[in-house]
């Protein structure tokens, strides 16, 4: 697709940068949490998605976003609506929804009060920011199915993004419910399947810091010897079995 020769006004930031990457080029945007309307506008200005609905709960960054999108000369393929998760949005105005910014569980309450309206999307790209392995399970269990994800890090945290899209055909259905994958869905949920498939480096930096982490905090509770620390203890052993089963995927 061509750009429309608009002034792209957001240099986005490594994290947004991955969600952009992520967008079908030619799909319409849907962004629930939009904020300051960057990603929006970077998607519409680069010609990536032809139009974009760009919403926010709050009314401060929604009012920022209409500066940025108006400084960009982008009024007539950028709409602003203020809208808690997926209220305002019609199904079948957007092909592509973007949730991100937020913790594991509003995203779910999103989703979960949604739900009609999430699976009419083709594709959902979303960003939880915790309660991730949560949030993986969820999706599997609602019928989406995973088919892409990705990680950054930046300033220090890491970001963890995925691609779902609603399962149509018994066998996609089979594939997000795990009938294929026995045994895996634990490992699974907590690092993320194509993750783990693809050994990917950033994952690999984040397995390794926070086993140097529990490791610590390990040899701390064991100094502390009480019943109280004896519980959390056996709480970071079964964290670190999973750590290494996750490490032996990288070899």
């Amino acid at each position: 697709m061509e750009t429309k020769g608009f002034k792209c006004c957001a240099a986005l930031s490594g994290r947004l940068q991955m969600l952009a990457d992520m967008v079908m080029p030619g799909n319409r945007l849907a962004d629930v949490g939009c904020d300051h309307g960057f990603l929006a506008i970077y998607l519409v200005s680069a010609g990536i998605c032809p139009g974009a609905i760009a919403m926010d709960v709050g009314k401060g960054p929604l009012a920022a976003a209409k500066r940025h999108v108006e400084a960009c000369g982008l009024e007539d393929y950028i709409s602003l609506r203020l809208s808690d998760g997926l209220s305002a949005y019609q199904t079948g105005e957007a092909d592509a929804l973007v949730c991100a910014g937020m913790g594991g569980r509003l995203m779910e309450r999103i989703l979960r009060e949604g739900m009609d309206k999430a699976k009419g999307f083709r594709e959902l790209i979303l960003q939880p920011q915790s309660e991730i392995p949560q949030f993986r399970a969820f999706l599997r269990k609602s019928g989406f199915l995973v088919t892409e994800e990705d990680a950054v890090c930046e300033d220090g945290k890491y970001y963890f993004a995925m691609k779902a899209q609603p399962a149509k055909r018994p066998g996609d259905q089979a594939e997000a419910d795990g009938t294929h994958r026995p045994g895996q869905f634990g490992l699974y949920d907590l690092y993320g399947e194509h993750l783990l498939n693809k050994r990917h480096p950033v994952l690999f930096s984040y397995l390794r810091q926070r086993r140097s982490y529990l490791e610590r905090l390990g040899a701390s509770l064991e100094a502390a010897a009480t019943h109280r620390a004896g519980g959390r203890w056996e709480e970071v052993r079964e964290e670190m079995t999973r750590l290494e089963e996750a490490l032996a995927y990288y070899g």
